[in-house]
C-alpha cells in the first residue's frame, strides 16, 4: 500500500525540522570546536589562508596564559566575586521570590517588573552611577564593590526565575504541612525548596554564568586590584597584525571551563538526588 500524501508531508516536515535543528546545533558547536583547536595551534597555522585541520599541537599558548600572575589573580578575583554574589543572590532572592509567590502584595506585579527592569538597562547605564558611588565612598576597584554590584544582578535574576518555580509547587502540600504544625519558615525550607529544587538550581546556575561572563561593569568598576578573569583575558590581545590568536583562543577556553564545570557538577548532583527520590 502506498503511503498517503498527508503522511508523506508529515515525514518530509519532520525531516526538514531535524535538518534545521542539526544545522542550528552545528552553527553553535563548530565555533566552539574551532576555538578549542586554535588554542593548540601556532600563530602560523592559525593565520594560514587555508584552514589547517592537521597540525602539530602545542601547549605554549596555555603555558603563556597560566604562567601570568595577572591571570591567577583574575581567576581568584572572579571566584571570590562571582561565588559571593551567587550565594548572596540565592540567600536573599529565594526567600523574596517565595514571599511574592505565596504572599502576593498589592504591588507584587510592579515589584517583579522593577526587579526585571534592572536587566533592561544597558550595562553602561548601571556602571556609571555605581562607579561614582564607589569612588565617593572609597570602594572603587575593590572586591566588595564588585560583590555588591554583582549581587544586585544575581538577586534580580534569581527572583524573577524563582517566582514561577515556587508558584508551581502544589498549594495542597503546603496546606497539609501547615495542618501538621509546620510554620511558614519550615514550609519554605522543608517543602517549597525541595519540591522546586530543580528549577531553582537552574536559576542559580544561570545567574552564575551571567555574572561570570560579565565584562563591561567589571571593566568600569576596576582598574588594577579587582580585575576579573574576563578583563584579564581581554588584555592579552594587541592591536594591529600581531594579535596573538593562539593565546586569545587559549584564554577563551580557560575562561569557559569554570561555568562548564559548575553546570556539570550541578547537573550530576541533581541527577543523583532525583534518582534517590525515585528509588
Amino acid at each position: 500500500m502506498r503511503a498517503s500524501p498527508k503522511k508523506n508531508r508529515l515525514s518530509i516536515g519532520r525531516l526538514l525540522a531535524r535538518l534545521v535543528l542539526i544545522a542550528a546545533g552545528l552553527s553553535a558547536l563548530v565555533p566552539v570546536l574551532w576555538t578549542f583547536l586554535n588554542s593548540f595551534k601556532n600563530r602560523v597555522d592559525i593565520v594560514s589562508a587555508v584552514p589547517r585541520f592537521f597540525f602539530t599541537p602545542t601547549l605554549e599558548n596555555y603555558v603563556y596564559v597560566l604562567s601570568r600572575e595577572a591571570v591567577a589573580q583574575g581567576l581568584v578575583n572572579s571566584v571570590v566575586v562571582v561565588g559571593s554574589a551567587v550565594i548572596a543572590g540565592a540567600v536573599l532572592g529565594l526567600p523574596a521570590a517565595y514571599a511574592l509567590a505565596r504572599y502576593p502584595l498589592r504591588r507584587a506585579d510592579d515589584i517583579q517588573f522593577f526587579v526585571l527592569s534592572m536587566r533592561f538597562l544597558p550595562p553602561v547605564a548601571v556602571a556609571i552611577p555605581l562607579m561614582v558611588i564607589w569612588l565617593q565612598v572609597g570602594l572603587y576597584d575593590t572586591l566588595p564593590a564588585l560583590i555588591i554590584t554583582y549581587s544586585l544582578l544575581t538577586i534580580s535574576v534569581i527572583m524573577w526565575l524563582a517566582i514561577p518555580a515556587f508558584q508551581g509547587v502544589p498549594k495542597e502540600i503546603e496546606e497539609a504541612a501547615f495542618v501538621d504544625g509546620y510554620g511558614a519558615y519550615s514550609v519554605f525550607w522543608r517543602i517549597a525548596l525541595p519540591v522546586a529544587a530543580r528549577s531553582l538550581a537552574g536559576a542559580v546556575a544561570f545567574s552564575f554564568v551571567l555574572v561570570w561572563n560579565e565584562f563591561l561593569i567589571a571593566l568600569m568598576l576596576s582598574s588594577s586590584n579587582a580585575k576579573t578573569l574576563p578583563i584579564v583575558a581581554s588584555e592579552l590581545s594587541q592591536q594591529g597584525m600581531n594579535v596573538p590568536w593562539g593565546i586569545l583562543n587559549a584564554s577563551v577556553v580557560l575562561l569557559s571551563l569554570p561555568p562548564l564545570l559548575f553546570l556539570g557538577v550541578l547537573s550530576g548532583f541533581l541527577n543523583s538526588v532525583f534518582r534517590q527520590k525515585k528509588t
